[in-house]
């Protein structure tokens, strides 16, 4: 079991560094707006603006998932000064943004029906606080589910109670699995430590804008436009 977690583990992370984090976004622009720029540098395979569960508004952040890390590279450098409705957007690659800081309150959700999308996930699991991501992991050949996915919170307490009322519910008729994702290059261990659990209970506030990962609040797109990857 160990292994399978290694496993799936190594794919979790593998597409981070084709992942963009976009900040200073307008309140007028939606995810399609979005989409529709960043697909001027490359195929896009999703893209997440995290929102307020009660008002439903944007928080003025995103990530942006690039085919590969060669796209995101590209879209970096051409995209990284655009203004939109005259404010400068600002990119990086959310795989730096991740290293300095994700907590941990990473979830595996596994037993996925194949209709359960990215946007279901995510309305799934949101009412319990702030999502950073929600991604379905798929084949790279066919875009279709494999079953399984992940999800990241800003916080342990909604990472524990998704956990806690979640696993074993029904889900587009199957009963689902939730855990702690496992970590990726460790023998088996887990999100969710204690040690990850005091470092985020020391870390100073930084509210929104220092969120991690990114993924897809969209149906999965097209086959043309790439695969959603995990974290």
């Amino acid at each position: 079991m160990a292994g399978q977690g290694g496993k799936i583990s190594e794919v979790y992370e593998r597409n981070q560094e084709a992942t963009i984090h976009v900040s200073n976004i307008d309140p007028k622009i939606d995810e399609e707006l979005v989409m529709e720029l960043f697909s001027q540098a490359g195929p896009v395979a999703s893209v997440h603006m995290p929102r307020d569960k009660l008002s439903n508004a944007h928080q003025g952040y995103g990530f942006v998932e690039m085919k590969n890390e060669e796209d995101a590279d590209y879209a970096l450098r051409i995209l990284g000064v655009t203004k939109l409705f005259g404010k400068p957007i600002r990119c990086s690659k959310s795989s730096h943004d991740k290293k300095t800081h994700e907590i941990g309150a990473n979830l595996f959700i596994g037993n996925l029906e194949p209709e359960v999308d990215e946007k279901m996930l995510y309305d799934t699991f949101n009412s319990f606080g702030i999502l950073l991501f929600a991604k379905i992991m798929r084949d790279p050949d066919t875009g279709e589910s494999r079953g399984f996915g992940f999800i990241s919170y800003d916080n342990f307490e909604a990472s524990d109670e998704a956990l806690a009322k979640m696993n074993g519910q029904f889900l587009a008729n199957r009963p689902i699995s939730v855990s702690y994702a496992y970590k990726k290059e460790t023998k088996g261990e887990r999100h969710g430590s204690a040690a990850e659990r005091l470092l985020a209970a020391s870390r100073p506030s930084e509210g929104p804008k220092s969120a991690i990962v990114p993924t897809s609040v969209m149906p999965p797109p097209p086959r043309t436009l790439g695969r959603a990857a995990p974290y």
